[in-house]
């Protein structure tokens, strides 16, 4: 699956390091991207939910990590990098919008 308009290789046509850091660069690039979304979804969460306590959903966080987990099956990604990623990225997630929660509460 090609995500960028960019000229760059796909791992198998990569021929050269250059090549490689290429790729790599361009799809980190898109994951900032992407994960800017996923954070401005933690700010209308933050903004949704009613009470502080309802933050942190550990129902919701082993329900996230059991679809990135097929996903990554499908996608053909380890899940031993895509669990302790994904579980970093939620915990960073809760805490930002902790941040965000309290933040708009005192301005209130």
């Amino acid at each position: 699956m090609n995500f960028s308009t960019d000229d760059r290789r796909t791992p198998a046509e990569c021929m050269t390091m250059t090549e490689v850091r290429q790729g790599v660069d361009a799809l980190d690039r898109l994951l900032v991207t992407v994960l800017a979304e996923r954070q401005r979804y933690m700010d209308a969460a933050a903004r949704i939910k009613p009470d502080r306590t309802a933050v942190r959903d550990t129902a919701r966080i082993e329900d996230v990590v059991a679809k990135v987990k097929a996903a990554a099956c499908e996608a053909g990604l380890s899940e031993e990098i895509a669990e302790p990623v994904w579980r970093l990225l939620i915990e960073r997630c809760i805490a930002y919008e902790f941040g965000v929660w309290d933040a708009t509460r005192q301005q209130a």
